[in-house]
């Protein structure tokens, strides 16, 4: 019985399919499969009940996965109590809501790839909805998004909130919101739902709310005059300096956008736990250095 047949077995428990748990190792499907039939063969039971659908595990693969997972985490706690983590390998699967993404993302990979420097990185910038979607699937190792996740398996580390704002055109002064179109992020977002709730109660049938899930363009849009809308005052912070774009007072502000960074709990793993540790101490270094 090798480590790595241990490590295959709890893959394909946890992911209830071969070519799920392959696609988590990187191996092919073969190779998971001839793992865990040696694994069966040298303990001489079946871990798993075959059939159309998810695996189901039997007694055996039921017992075999509560220690599986007490030896992953002990040799995830030998690696980061005992082993220097610079030395720790794999591959890092991160997905980031793209506000943290124009906002402190790099400053977080410099930061772990300084700690983990022969750990690759996998980046994924998308909504929150996805992100949620992929985390859940176990296709991320970290997703940084507008949270909680509430999922028993997930554990969410609260980040600093992102404030939001009010922006118009530099050259175009119009900013009765009966009048100018709205634009805000995409429409599968919690910003884009609360905000047509309060204008259509504010505003009523002349409303016209745009979406995007592109901040940089839905900032270009506002600076080009074509719509105003509320965003993070430190995304807009270049365009302001630009004078491209300039505050003003709609009347209310929205929600503050709140983020975690977002992990499944089991199997533990040291490795995903310090980087969301790594995310929120950059978050936070961050925004005491930009407006908010």
């Amino acid at each position: 019985m090798t480590f790595d047949q241990i490590k295959t077995f709890l893959w394909v428990a946890r992911l209830g399919g071969f070519r799920k748990a392959a696609d988590r190792l990187n191996l092919s499907q073969p190779a998971v499969s001839t793992r865990i039939a040696n694994l069966e063969q040298e303990l001489r039971v079946s871990l798993f009940e075959r059939g159309p659908g998810e695996l189901v595990l039997t007694k055996h693969g039921t017992l075999l996965l509560s220690y599986a997972e007490q030896i992953l985490f002990v040799k995830e706690e030998i690696q980061q109590r005992v082993a220097n983590p610079s030395e720790a390998e794999g591959l890092f699967r991160v997905g980031a809501s793209e506000t943290i993404a124009q906002a402190w993302l790099p400053d977080f990979l410099t930061a772990f790839s300084e700690q983990y420097p022969r750990v690759s990185v996998d980046l994924t910038v998308d909504i929150s909805l996805n992100l949620r979607t992929e985390l859940l699937e176990r296709k991320l190792d970290l997703a940084l998004l507008m949270g909680p996740v509430s999922e028993f398996t997930v554990e969410n580390v609260a980040l600093p909130h992102f404030d939001l704002h009010w922006y118009r055109s530099a050259t175009n002064t119009e900013t009765d919101l009966s009048r100018i179109p709205v634009i805000s992020y995409s429409s599968k977002t919690r910003p884009y739902r609360e905000l047509m709730s309060e204008l259509s109660r504010r505003i009523g049938p002349k409303l016209r709310l745009y979406s995007s899930a592109s901040l940089s363009a839905s900032l270009k849009m506002i600076a080009a005059g074509i719509a105003v809308g509320p965003y993070p005052r430190a995304i807009a912070n270049d365009f302001l300096k630009a004078g491209q774009i300039v505050e003003f007072d709609a009347g209310f502000q929205p929600r503050p956008l709140s983020f975690t960074a977002s992990y499944i709990s089991e199997p533990r793993s040291f490795l995903v736990e310090n980087s969301a540790e790594i995310a929120r101490d950059v978050a936070e270094a961050w925004t005491k250095t930009h407006p908010m």
